[in-house]
């Protein structure tokens, strides 16, 4: 076991050992299905947990992205493209935005719990500042340190910082969002986007964006 993960299952407890001893797998048979578009109310049902929007309601499309806080990819999309993407689409009225979550291992389902964990209101600002800083945590010798540096300029205590950890339901909830887009929507990847229920991988431009996005604002 890696020091990270002996934090980890340290500052969960033991009602989180068994689920946190392992990093998330894709190799089990239920994950092995192709992949296909998925129908808007499938994928607009409820979740674990709520979805927190970007951008008007009314907005005629629909961008959900799946991320993972330790992917590098998902933070670069966030902190190169997705500024754009907010100017030219979502404060315009044009499209609304949701990121869930899709943890690959244990420390980034820490990152997304302490992010929940500061409310609605506040989960996206932290969201934003966990990807700008991934690399002072996500790639450290002892990233829990370096999460906890990062989290500490939200005005989060030590304190604070390890009972979010500890909170098993929280815990099982971000990990349940993972699951049920791996299983209904076979998520294999992150960054994954469904934009109006189309699927796009990878950490795509704004001119790839538009060329999907363009034709459904003009139809």
């Amino acid at each position: 076991m890696t020091k990270t993960r002996r934090e980890m299952l340290e500052l969960m407890g033991a009602a989180g050992a068994v689920a946190a001893a392992a990093p998330f797998s894709l190799t089990s048979p239920a994950f092995a299905q192709a992949a296909s578009d998925v129908p808007m109310a499938q994928l607009l049902a409820g979740d674990a947990l709520p979805d927190i929007w970007i951008g008007s309601k009314d907005a005629p499309v629909t961008i959900i992205e799946y991320a993972s806080m330790t992917c590098s990819h998902c933070a670069h999309f966030a902190t190169e493209t997705f500024p754009a993407l907010k100017k030219a689409y979502l404060d315009t009225g044009k499209a609304r935005f949701a990121l869930r979550e899709f943890p690959f291992d244990p420390l980034a389902t820490a990152a997304f719990m302490l992010a929940r964990a500061q409310g609605d209101d506040k989960r996206e600002a932290v969201i934003d500042l966990l990807f700008a800083q991934q690399q002072n945590w996500a790639f450290k010798d002892k990233p829990l340190e370096g999460l906890i540096a990062v989290m500490r300029q939200t005005g989060m205590s030590q304190q604070a910082f390890e009972a979010v950890l500890k909170d098993k339901a929280l815990y099982d909830k971000v990990n349940a969002v993972r699951d049920r887009a791996a299983k209904e929507f076979k998520v294999e990847s992150t960054p994954t986007f469904f934009i109006n229920g189309k699927r796009l991988n990878g950490a795509l431009s704004l001119a790839e964006f538009g060329k999907i996005i363009d034709p459904l604002i003009k139809g």
